[in-house]
């Protein structure tokens, strides 16, 4: 296997982490978050931190062993990811909005500029909190809904667009939004959210009212189509096994086709690659043979789901290209989480102590520090998309001798990632176990 990325190590390890961690927290319902976005957020307030808040910041993000030079790695990486394309659309996008008064770190502004592209602006959160909310909500709704470049997204609010962009797109779209407040608050609060198209305002009345010193906020947005493409007229009604006993009505999509592919006998578990049109991106689905266990039959994945194993399993040497039937649900999800504790389990602690955090990077004050961490995550799976583009290329290694087809029929619990496949990043991570 080829040498990968010392960030991208460390990305893929920080999510899979935060996958188990909150497996904990919710072992039989679904889950799906944007880890990527949570890194990137929490690598700008690392910028700020000192002593042993960094040290602990760095452990729970994984970075310990490229933390010299995490800033200017993800500064690649983040460049990387927003290059226009054509296929699909991916954006990331920072910002900046600080309190008039207050007298932000000269170097923290530059390095927050010049590695994660998120410039200041000042407002009167002391004030008019309710016009910098507007005016947050506005560059958000900026970012996840306008203009014809490329790497924006252009979503309308009509009904009937709606449904159309809902019959041709998988699309998952994260705002990260962290507020720090100082002085008689003395609050640093984190909000990550992942938006559907249908939600108009990010920060909602009243999450400003104690008066936030900085908000940075960071989105992502991802809208693909698939390589090759569902025929809508081939889903049909089926039964979701939620465990041993129980099922749920789901629709089931359904096509034959050549996918990366492979068997891993150690879990008796599929895996199975899905690119999105230009192969850039790709959704892998990791599917257990049977539910073996009393719940939704993804206990002993989730435990053995390390970085080297998952990184040995879907290396793309061990997927050759395969003829696969696969069923796979028509789904939707929108999840919310605290993440302040799971944060915490991972090694985040003093971040969020008033009376051991170290947040002097940021200001020569003394009072900042982490109170809240929520998250908010949509994603939805369709069908249909744009025609496929011929089958070649990127994933022909090994591809002699699977004439055999092979069933893959995603009717009982699954994991699923968005990969970039590149870097490697796993930019959305998600377990599918109960349909809405």
């Amino acid at each position: 296997m080829a040498s990968i990325n010392p960030l991208s190590k460390a990305n893929i390890s920080f999510s899979l982490a935060m996958f188990r961690q909150l497996s904990e927290d919710h072992n039989t319902t679904n889950i799906f978050f944007s880890p990527f976005s949570i890194s990137s957020a929490l690598a700008m307030v690392m910028l700020g931190a000192r002593g042993d808040t960094a040290t602990q910041m760095a452990e729970c993000l994984k970075t310990q062993d490229c933390q010299e030079e995490v800033h200017t790695l993800f500064q690649q990486l983040l460049e990387e990811l927003n290059k226009p394309r054509a296929g699909f659309l991916l954006s990331v996008a920072n910002r900046l909005y600080g309190e008039q008064s207050f007298l932000f770190l000269q170097e923290f502004l530059e390095q927050t500029s010049s590695c994660y592209k998120a410039e200041l602006e000042s407002v009167d959160f002391r004030n008019n909190y309710e016009e910098a909310r507007i005016k947050i909500n506005s560059w958000v709704e900026k970012q996840t809904q306008g203009g014809s470049h490329s790497r924006t997204i252009s979503v309308s609010h009509d009904p009937d667009v709606l449904h159309i962009l809902e019959q041709r797109f998988s699309c998952w779209i994260s705002v990260f939004l962290l507020l720090i407040v100082c002085s008689f608050c003395h609050k640093f609060m984190y909000h990550h959210l992942l938006l559907p198209d249908k939600i108009k305002d990010l920060v909602g009345e009243g999450i400003l009212n104690n008066t936030p010193t900085l908000v940075l906020v960071n989105a992502i947005y991802f809208k693909g189509t698939w390589d090759q493409q569902f025929l809508g007229i081939r889903t049909e009604n089926a039964e979701f096994r939620l465990n041993k006993k129980d099922k749920r009505p789901v629709m089931l999509m359904r096509q034959e086709a050549k996918f990366p592919y492979v068997k891993i006998p150690e879990i008796d578990c599929q895996i199975l690659e899905m690119p999105y049109e230009g192969k850039e991106l790709s959704m892998l689905i990791f599917l257990p043979r049977e539910i073996l266990d009393e719940s939704t039959g993804l206990e002993r994945l989730e435990k053995l789901l390390t970085y080297d194993k998952f990184m040995e399993w879907t290396s793309p040497e061990k997927m050759p290209l395969t003829d696969v039937d696969v069923r796979l649900p028509r789904f939707k999800m929108e999840e919310k989480y605290d993440l302040k504790e799971v944060l915490t389990r991972m090694g985040m602690v003093d971040a969020f102590d008033q009376a051991k955090c170290n947040f002097s990077g940021m200001s020569a004050a003394k009072d900042l520090y982490l109170s809240d961490a929520i998250h908010k995550a949509f994603v939805e799976v369709n069908e249909k998309g744009t025609e496929a583009a011929a089958a070649t290329g990127m994933f022909m290694c090994n591809s002699s001798g699977n004439l055999k087809q092979h069933y893959f029929t995603a009717d009982h619990p699954f994991l699923f990632f968005i990969r970039h496949n590149s870097s490697m990043n796993i930019l959305f991570a998600g377990r599918f176990c109960c349909p809405e």
